[in-house]
């Protein structure tokens, strides 16, 4: 394959909210800046179709108690996030400063021109999300990218990392729309990929795209992080959310409703009728009320709208647009369905992969010169835009005290995926991405899916393991869009084997990380679990917060 070379100081892989946050930064700092992003940055990462909350702590608003906010934050959309309290310090210290920047750029984040707090908190509880208009925000971000010099390169899938020594000196990827390989040299490099989606069985199993946050998310930082010593957390340890049914779609704080059983009988304590300030906290508290609800007989259960007023019923259209509900409201428009007329059925989604790189407050990682960001090391749009913008400061902080490595021909490293993407190009039949992928979710659902034990999991990663030594042999692309696609799944073949040893090593049952063998909390793991790849093997360890 053809080889193409771009130097910068910092790179940004991944342009969504965190990648567009760093760069933007970064060259506000008088650092040039590549953002390199596989799709198109302007409709790319989990905020690419909108959003409409963003957490973030005013002192005029809230008064002065900081600490209480968080600790009301941590009860509520928080709970299942397995941080530091310091992260979430740092990020509420700068949060507003950021809303004011995106407001200031042309982001709309208030409503009438005020402050407007609303969903994702208790009745008469401290409100933790303004309501802002982001269904442009990425065309926003873009254009403040640019408008700084960022050059945004589209339709590069950034596959590995590259190291001389103990050094982060650039990365290697391929061009998603013609047969080459990009080397990039840089000082520095902030990762935003984004989560992983296409691990487990998807909401609808015969479309495998089908994922709130996008299915073309696949954990792609993690992997190369991995691959070159970094630390990760806590991938054992997986979420799930709770929506429409079929339309996978998340922002359930946007709709103004009741969570009701078929009989009409609200399925929580917190609201008995709809109110746009709060919504219903069920959907927070207990994400699994749908499933347990079949489970036991009960269910289905609904979303019922039947009762808002025509003006609540506009206040809500209004956020779904922002929210990226217009393909879902575009139907139901079209098929005659009546929020006012028709309560909307809700189910919890399945499994998706869990985990984050290990960051700092300053967005660094545990190898010099790569630092992390979004939903790669914090979650939720407000950690991705704040930890954007200091991982951006940060390398390019970085990048005025360091010279260019240059980067060998013969790099180990550009020379794999050389050979891998001609393999796969040059094969004349085998499995498609797809067929792989599908193997993979398939294995993963069933053998470290919702009930873990040992013998179970030992089973299933042999399974996966035999799958992904038959992969790098045996899979084909016959373009590159379908290479890149391979390349996706070989890093989701990666963190599905260090989800098995995670969930192996961790004796109990926490959260959703459910072991019959060890059925008990241990208090004593209150904290990170973290593995690493030193030299050829894993190094687990556990690491206060």
């Amino acid at each position: 394959m053809k080889e193409e070379r771009i130097k910068t100081d910092v790179l940004c892989i991944g342009g969504g909210i965190a990648g567009l946050m760093a760069g933007i930064r970064a060259a506000e700092m008088g650092a040039d800046v590549v953002v390199a992003e596989k799709g198109n940055v302007l409709y790319s990462g989990c905020g690419r179709m909108g959003n409409d909350h963003f957490e973030t702590y005013i002192p005029k608003v809230h008064g002065p108690d900081r600490e209480a906010w968080i600790d009301e934050l941590l009860r509520t959309a928080k709970g299942e996030i397995l941080i530091g309290k310091g992260l979430l310090k740092t990020q509420f210290m700068k949060a507003y400063d950021i809303v004011k920047l995106w407001h200031e750029w042309g982001i709309n984040m208030k409503y009438k021109k005020k402050w407007e707090f609303a969903g994702h908190s208790f009745p008469g509880r401290p409100m933790t999300h303004i309501k802002y208009e982001g269904r442009f925000q990425k065309k926003v971000l873009t254009r403040q990218a640019k408008k700084r010099g960022v050059k945004v390169i589209n339709r590069v899938m950034i596959y590995d990392l590259l190291k001389e020594g103990s050094k982060i000196v650039g990365a290697v990827g391929v061009k998603t729309r013609e047969d080459k390989i990009v080397v990039i040299n840089a000082k520095a490099v902030v990762l935003g990929t984004g989560k992983c989606s296409r691990l487990y069985q998807s909401l609808t199993p015969g479309w495998i795209m089908n994922d709130g946050h996008g299915g073309t998310q696949s954990g792609d930082g993690r992997a190369m992080a991995y691959r070159s010593g970094a630390e990760l957390q806590n991938l054992e340890m997986p979420q799930r959310h709770i929506g429409p049914k079929y339309f996978a779609r998340f922002g359930q704080a946007t709709w103004i409703g009741v969570v009701k059983d078929w009989y009409g009988k609200p399925a929580g304590t917190f609201v008995t009728k709809p109110d746009k300030r709060y919504g219903d906290m069920i959907c927070e508290v207990n994400k699994l009320a749908p499933e347990q609800y079949t489970q036991q007989g009960k269910g289905p259960l609904y979303m019922d709208c039947t009762d808002i007023t025509k003006a609540d019923h506009e206040y809500m259209r209004h956020w779904m647009d922002n929210e990226g509900y217009p393909a879902m409201t575009q139907y139901m428009d079209k098929d005659g369905i009546d929020f006012r007329k028709h309560p909307i059925e809700f189910t919890t989604y399945p499994l998706r992969g869990g985990g984050l790189i290990v960051a700092n407050e300053k967005a660094e990682t545990s190898l010099k010169g790569l630092y992390a960001a979004g939903d790669e090391a914090f979650g939720d749009i407000s950690a991705a835009a704040v930890f954007g913008y200091i991982g951006g400061e940060n390398a390019a902080k970085h990048a005025a005290k360091t010279k260019h490595i240059a980067i060998k021909k013969t790099h180990p490293r550009i020379k794999k995926l050389k050979q891998l993407a001609d393999e796969i190009r040059g094969r004349a039949s085998g499995p498609e991405w797809d067929e792989t992928n599908i193997a993979l979710m398939q294995t993963m659902s069933d053998y470290v899916g919702k009930v873990r034990n040992e013998s179970l999991m030992l089973q299933g990663i042999s399974h996966l393991r035999m799958i992904k030594k038959k992969a790098e042999e045996t899979m084909i692309a016959t373009n590159s869009h379908e290479l890149a696609r391979c390349l996706e799944v070989i890093n989701m073949l990666e963190l599905g084997e260090l989800t098995f040893l995670m969930a192996l090593d961790r004796k109990e049952t926490r959260g959703l990380h459910n072991r019959p063998d060890y059925p008990f909390t241990n208090p004593t793991l209150n904290m990170a679990h973290v593995i690493r790849k030193v030299r050829s093997k894993n190094e687990m360890s556990w690491k206060t917060y």
